[in-house]
């Protein structure tokens, strides 16, 4: 786990931070877990008040399509707890964009941009968790499933990063080690709020993902930006991304004890990688993506886990 002190530095970076909506989405995660009322008030009255008109929370770049819905948990989440209808209001339209406004493929997948007919596997993170809170249970397995029948390679588990629907092919085939992470990360978010069967898929779905990457962690305890591409540079947000996710389940007592234990040793080989201002290094590097750095997300993401890890220790 984190120090204060440690933790305190991680968060610092990440707040003053250039964000764009799903780090925004993040920052709210992290603010929620951290206890800042105050913070995630401040951040969520932000987001409503940058809310595009058809329903997109947050948005700077019009052409992302879903991101803004990484937000949308948090909104709905404190207009219940506060009884506030505009922040509801705000819910209910992020919530139309995604279930009816945004492109989407025939059977109603989501395309991630609007001007492309391209299918991300980052869209998964971003809706998934909101639908599944707002207790649109069937649209959120019915995302997670379209992303799935498209990105998901059948032999060896991974997820590839961009379909065309046009083309009817994969646009992207690497198993991109963030993508990979955005599907594990996401979808255990989801599970606490799915009920029944829908639950147990999504928490099924988590677990085989873990068991297909888990074998490709490298000698230094991280993976590669892409998984099964040993030529490629390491990325610690990888790590960070699947330990959210093992950890999560393991506290919430839908993965066994075990993926707690492999949880806490990616949270080590993360926080071995935090440099002296607080700084994660060796993430994928915001903006571009392109290249080792930092970024908003593996701020995000290292103090996720570090929280997941807290309520897995606490319920043990």
């Amino acid at each position: 786990m984190l120090d204060d002190d440690v933790r305190r530095r991680v968060l610092d970076c990440l707040l003053v931070s250039q964000r764009h909506s799903w780090d925004q989405g993040l920052t709210a995660a992290v603010l929620e877990d951290s206890g800042a009322a105050a913070a995630l008030r401040a951040l969520v009255d932000d987001a409503v008040a940058r809310q595009l008109p058809d329903g997109r929370l947050a948005e700077l770049d019009p052409a992302c399509a879903v991101n803004g819905a990484a937000l949308g948990e948090f909104v709905d989440s404190l207009a219940h707890r506060l009884g506030d209808p505009a922040l509801a209001a705000a819910a209910a339209r992020q919530h139309g964009w995604v279930s009816s406004g945004a492109p989407r493929a025939a059977d109603g997948t989501l395309f991630h941009l609007l001007g492309s007919r391209q299918v991300w596997v980052d869209t998964v993170y971003m809706v998934v968790p909101f639908l599944a809170c707002r207790g649109d249970g069937a649209g959120a397995v019915a995302q997670l499933t379209g992303h799935r029948s498209r990105l998901r390679d059948p032999a060896s588990g991974l997820w590839a990063a961009r379909w065309d629907e046009d083309a009817g092919a994969l646009a992207d085939p690497r198993a991109w080690g963030t993508g990979n992470g955005w599907v594990a990360a996401g979808a255990a978010r989801a599970v606490c709020w799915l009920p029944g069967a829908a639950g147990t898929a999504v928490a099924a779905e988590v677990r085989a993902l873990l068991d297909a990457v888990l074998p490709l962690r490298r000698p230094d305890g991280l993976f590669g930006d892409v998984l099964d591409d040993p030529a490629t540079p390491a990325d610690t947000n990888v790590a960070a991304m699947l330990g959210v996710a093992a950890l999560t389940g393991a506290a919430e007592g839908w993965l066994p004890h075990r993926y707690g234990n492999v949880g806490e040793s990616l949270l080590a080989a993360v926080v071995d990688r935090v440099d002296d201002l607080g700084r994660v290094t060796g993430a994928s590097a915001a903006p571009h993506f392109d290249r080792p750095g930092h970024s908003p997300e593996a701020q995000a993401f290292l103090l996720l886990a570090d929280a997941a890890s807290r309520r897995w220790r606490a319920g043990r």
